[in-house]
């Protein structure tokens, strides 16, 4: 093992995951959802605390995972409202969110829908955080609407960006590699948003939306 597989391991593994969420994984794997990874889902949380977050739009709800550590970093009055085109993953989704101890109350909305239907449906500039890990071939659309979605200041995350290392691979034509490039080079090249990307998991693309649009 190399010295950088031994550090992403460390990173992956430095905040470990508890039972409620090593079910969500199990229930999952068995669908065949590939859930956010644990040091993903840290950054999550560390996101949703660093811009004290109380309302939050999760579009891929899964079984729950990146819901749980998101709502982990919000404020205790805080809600999440997450999306997924399907409506069992979101039952599952609700059974980890109780088992977590976050899903209780008003906490949690969840909308069954394709994404790009309910979102226009949101209330503008109403949201701190938007975190999109869904199909990754509308990428660049969920980012329209999430920047009509924040407040200034607010924070967008995309899991996935680095589509399994083929984001770099200048002749790949795989639909989600190219999706990801023109995702990378939209937020990149708008004025409105500093971004990075942070290698936990399969990359997670993050930017914040100035507070003031820019001058000039």
């Amino acid at each position: 093992m190399s010295e950088n597989d031994v550090s992403i391991a460390y990173a992956e593994g430095f905040l470990p995951e508890d039972p409620p969420l090593r079910a969500a994984r199990a229930r999952a794997e068995e669908l065949g959802v590939a859930p956010v990874s644990a040091a993903t889902g840290a950054t999550l949380r560390f996101l949703s605390a660093a811009v004290g977050a109380r309302s939050v739009v999760e579009i891929g709800t899964g079984t729950g995972v990146s819901g749980t550590w998101l709502m982990r970093g919000m404020r205790p009055d805080g809600t999440l409202t997450t999306i997924d085109v399907e409506a069992e993953h979101q039952g599952l989704a609700r059974k980890t969110f109780a088992d977590a101890g976050v899903g209780t109350g008003s906490r949690t909305r969840l909308i069954a829908g394709r994404a790009l239907d309910v979102l226009p449906r949101l209330t503008d500039g109403a949201y701190d955080l938007v975190f999109c890990d869904a199909d990754r071939r509308e990428s660049t659309d969920y980012l329209n609407q999430a920047l009509r979605l924040l407040r200034p200041g607010g924070v967008v995350a995309f899991a996935g960006v680095l589509a399994g290392g083929r984001v770099i691979e200048p002749g790949s034509r795989d639909p989600e590699a190219v999706a990801a490039r023109e995702l990378a080079t939209a937020v990149r090249d708008d004025v409105r948003l500093t971004p990075v990307v942070l290698p936990s998991g399969d990359g997670l693309l993050v930017a914040v939306l100035a507070k003031s649009s820019p001058v000039g």
